[in-house]
């Protein structure tokens, strides 16, 4: 059995804010396979990577008194955010901001870099990605994912044909590229296919339905495309499938343990459709982990991510998310 890729989710963001240079360099210094940036689009129309498009999360925004009136009220994907939002901002505007830790409540410890670091673009990653692969000397990965394609489509800043043609002067292109393309909705990854054969992956949310689907009346839901139906005409657009680990593939039991035998059919199911299995978020603080793998009732505290990482690999995945990439990679070098 083939071991699986080690995706270091928004670098290495257990131990660094998320999206960061800081981040990105250190889940490849831990021997991550490939790092995911979160894509979104600027007002004059630029790629940078964010986890969303309310900056206020991830970024200093709101200390920056010029920018107060900026903040405003929104319908994201149907629900109504107040904030300070990714498309009303220049790339001129943005690099004036620095980027904060995304849930400071949980991980504390990475608040002491609050302030130190810029705003990636995308083209600013692809050039720090090669700059590691020469100095790593191994080939790094790429995971990108589009958010929110659908409602800045609707803004006239689409993500997806910035993003084919900085891939392109870049130099990535085929089914073999080190890189994923992935996203939440279904009609974007639709029209990537038929523009590219990068790898692409549907990701798979643990409730609900895509974006994209609910604006077009459509009643398809995440549980309807994690059947083996759904599956089958998923693999005729993408390449594999980024479920949420517990919902899709195994949850705990009642006694909050992780029982193989209790595994769904999913990863089977994707693998007969000819998909590849990247479940997420593999973290290691107690508060994302099953009670019997908590290692306090501290829920910041790290507790027991290597045996959940290697239980979810034995049972077949192909690539696992996760914040923590040196415990993946341990896990990794455990799996036979």
């Amino acid at each position: 059995m083939k071991k699986p890729l080690i995706i270091g989710h928004r670098g290495a963001c257990g131990y660094r804010p998320e999206h960061t240079a800081a981040s990105y360099r250190l889940a490849v210094e831990m021997g991550a396979d490939f790092i995911e940036p979160d894509l979104v689009s600027t007002k004059d129309g630029y790629l940078i990577a964010r986890h969303d498009n309310v900056l206020n999360l991830t970024t200093d925004v709101a200390t920056r008194q010029r920018f107060t009136t900026k903040k405003t009220t929104k319908i994201i994907d149907g629900e109504s955010i107040e904030g300070w939002f990714s498309e009303d901002f220049t790339l001129d505007e943005i690099k004036q901001l620095k980027a904060i830790e995304r849930i400071p409540e949980i991980r504390p410890e990475n608040t002491e870099y609050d302030g130190q670091f810029e705003i990636l673009t995308l083209d600013e990653i692809i050039l720090l990605t090669k700059e590691l692969e020469r100095e790593f000397d191994r080939t790094i990965g790429l995971y990108i994912e589009t958010k929110h394609p659908s409602y800045f489509t609707s803004l006239d800043l689409p993500l997806e044909p910035p993003l084919l043609e900085a891939l392109g002067k870049a130099g990535y292109a085929g089914k073999d590229a080190p890189i994923y393309l992935q996203s939440f909705e279904t009609e974007n990854l639709e029209w990537l296919r038929s523009y590219t054969q990068l790898p692409l992956i549907q990701l798979l949310w643990l409730e609900g339905q895509p974006a994209d689907a609910a604006l077009r009346g459509d009643n398809l839901t995440y549980d309807d495309m994690a059947t083996p139906e759904g599956l089958r005409k998923i693999a005729l657009y993408a390449d594999g499938v980024g479920p949420e680990k517990s919902h899709f593939i195994l949850a705990a039991n009642a006694n909050g343990q992780l029982d193989p035998a209790r595994a769904s059919s999913f990863i089977t199911d994707a693998h007969a459709a000819g998909l590849d299995v990247h479940p997420y978020t593999f973290r290691q603080e107690n508060t994302f982990l099953p009670s019997a793998l908590r290692s306090s009732e501290d829920d910041r505290m790290p507790g027991g991510l290597e045996e959940e990482l290697s239980i979810f690999m034995e049972l077949g995945v192909d690539g696992v998310f996760t914040d923590n990439p040196d415990i993946g990679v341990r896990a990794k070098q455990g799996f036979l």
